[in-house]
Parts: structure tokens; sequence; C-alpha cells
């Protein structure tokens, strides 16, 4: 059996690489979207939410406070108890942003002199916490403009708009570096591609090329092929992942705090998550067009819901609870988690737990759907 199986692997990899556009499609295209995606995909924020620490006993903190609520940005505005609930908050992806404001905020307004504001921040989202901190800027030299008017503090001539400073500490990426954000989410993005892609397409080349029968007359069982397909699949995306880490520490200086075997784990078992979903993409193709159809049918959604364009905190709960099945989710929570935080395997073991579910459950489906289209 394993003689047989190694002779198709072997057979896939030279359909692979034998093959032009197959070897621009692994080779070329993956590294063109590197370079052009690093530079060129731009985030917005959208319904973003924040926490606050006000230990400030006065009004003028309630007040400050309440033109962040009555923001459009910010459409969920909840209270911390203590300094200890700002990194969890920021960790568990609670809050974008936590507005610090300090003990002295009233007085020293009331008294006409400037204050200085923190505001915390989530690196890992390098866009969205850059505009973000510019939103609570601007709020902040509204509510000193709306002060000014209603304080006889200020109402004199020499008076000057109350200067409430912002400082802004960001959080797992300190000089806000957007590539530190990119990188990470396009390996898992390029590496879901090219599994989706040399899988999907691998039964479809079989029926259109006329060796599909041929593959059925030979001695391979049903599960043999399966594992044939599914192996050079892996292999691929798992070896470009590890040349994309390569090129993001090494050519664009990603730092990478995490562990490095934890990380091709993850890939690895993400790879065979996606090889499945692309396997039974092509058993129910009949050509390798309506396979590649298919592939970027399934591949759109999945990054829209994976939290890369939008937080899956502002979806609607259904979609939320539907993400839970989107391997590219959980794949990106690990990926940015070791690279810029150094997560401990003890706390991205349910998302490996769901990633190996999804791999176990999208290769049962696609050998019991080869099966099928084969009797």
């Amino acid at each position: 059996m394993f003689h047989r199986i190694a002779a198709l692997i072997k057979k896939e990899f030279y359909a692979v690489l034998r093959d032009p556009k197959s070897r621009k499609l692994v080779f070329v295209a993956p590294f063109m979207m590197l370079l052009i995606f690093s530079f060129a995909i731009i985030m917005d924020v959208k319904d973003a939410s924040m926490g606050v620490l006000n230990l400030d006993e006065g009004d003028i903190g309630q007040q400050f406070t309440s033109f962040f609520s009555g923001s459009p940005t910010f459409t969920k505005v909840f209270q911390l108890e203590g300094i200890d609930d700002i990194k969890r908050v920021i960790d568990n992806q609670e809050a974008i942003m936590v507005l610090h404001i300090p003990e002295d905020f009233s007085k020293k307004l009331i008294t006409g002199k400037p204050v200085t504001v923190q505001v915390i921040l989530d690196g890992r989202k390098t866009n969205a916490a850059n505009i973000v901190n510019g939103y609570a800027a601007a709020i902040a030299g509204n509510f000193g403009m709306e002060f000014m008017k209603r304080s006889p503090a200020w109402n004199t001539a020499e008076s000057e708009n109350p200067r409430i400073n912002i400082s802004p500490r960001f959080l797992f990426n300190p000089n806000l570096d957007y590539l530190w954000f990119t990188l990470p989410i396009l390996l898992v993005i390029l590496t879901q591609m090219l599994s989706l892609m040399v899988s999907g397409l691998s039964i479809a080349r079989e029926r259109e090329l006329g060796t599909f029968e041929q593959l059925l007359v030979s001695p391979l069982s049903s599960t043999e092929i399966i594992i044939g397909k599914a192996v050079p699949s892996v292999c691929i995306a798992f070896g470009e992942g590890v040349v994309i880490h390569l090129i993001a520490i090494n050519l664009f200086k990603i730092p990478f705090s995490g562990n490095i075997l934890l990380l091709a784990l993850s890939i690895l078992i993400f790879a065979m998550s996606i090889t499945g979903v692309g396997l039974f993409i092509s058993s129910l193709s009949n050509t390798q067009q309506q396979a590649f159809l298919g592939a970027f049918t399934f591949m759109v959604p999945s990054v829209l819901l994976s939290g890369f364009a939008a937080p899956i905190e502002n979806m609607p709960s259904g979609l939320q609870n539907l993400t839970y099945l989107n391997p590219i989710r959980h794949m990106i929570s690990i990926s940015l988690g070791l690279y810029l935080k150094n997560t401990p395997i003890e706390y991205i073991y349910s998302e490996l737990c769901w990633l190996s579910g999804i791999a176990t459950v999208t290769l049962t489906f696609a050998t019991l759907l080869f099966k099928k289209k084969t009797q």
C-alpha cells in the first residue's frame, strides 16, 4: 500500500511541477501577492469597542467619558475596575482602546492647567489602532472647546483652548509598524490559497485530461488516492508557509517572539484542513475551471469572516458563531499570537483543537464523497 501511495504522490508532484501554469501558481503568484498586499491592503475602523478606567472623582471625568460613548465611532463603552484590567481586555480583544483618565483630571481643567490622558491601544490591529487614536484626539479637542465655553476659569482673554493631551501607548506593536500586522496574516492567506488551489485542481485535472479512469482501475483504493492527492498539497503549502515566514523575519524584519515548532505544527494542521476542503471541491468538479470557481467561492467569504477585514466581535451573532467553522479564523489568531505576543500553547490549545477537528471532518467528507462519485 505504501509503495502505491508513494507512486501516486510522486505523480502528483510531477503533475504540479512540470506544468508551466502550475509552477507559476505555486512559485510566482504567492510572492508577488506577498509584496503587493504588504503595502496595498488598507483597513478601516467600524463599530469600535473601548474600555474606560476613570480614576477622576469629579463630574468632569464622567462628562469627558460621555463624549466618547456619544460618538458613533465607539458603539460599546464599558468601565474597568483597575489597572490590571487594561492588559486583559486588550489581550482578549474585548476592546481596541482603553481610555485612562488620571486622578487630577477635573482639578487641572478647573484650575486652567493642561492635562494628559493616556489611551492604550491594540497594536495588533495597526491601522485600526492608528485611526482610533486620531478619533480620540479629535474627541478630546471637541471636549476641550465645549469645556472652555462653559467654564469661568477659561473665560478670560488670555486663556487658550484647554489642552487635553492624548498620550497613546500601543500594546504588542509599540512602534505601530503596519507590516507587523499584515505579514503574519498574509502567511495564513497565502498558505490557504496554495493548499486550496493545488488540492482543488488535482482530481478535476485527472477528469479533464482523461486520466481519471486509469487512476480508478489502478490497484489504489479510494482512500489511498485521497491520501496521494492530499500529501503533495499539504507539503507544498507547508513549504511555502515556511518560506514566507523566513521572508517575513529576514527581509521585512518582522519580530517573531513565539515557538517556531508550534507555528510549524499549526501551519501543518491548517494546510490539512484546507486540503480537505480543496479535495471536496475537486471531487464535485468535472473541469479545472469548475474547481477554480469553487475554490474562489470558498476563499473569499472565508477571508472576510476571518477577522482580517472586520473585527469578528462586531459581526452579527449568527456570523460570529459561523466563524468557528472557518479554519482561517483560528490560524490568524494563532499566527498573530505567536508573532507579536509569544502566546504559550495553553492559550492557543482551543484554536489547535478547532483546526484539528476541521481537518478531520473535511478530509473524511472528501474521502466519502470521492468514494461515492467513483462507485
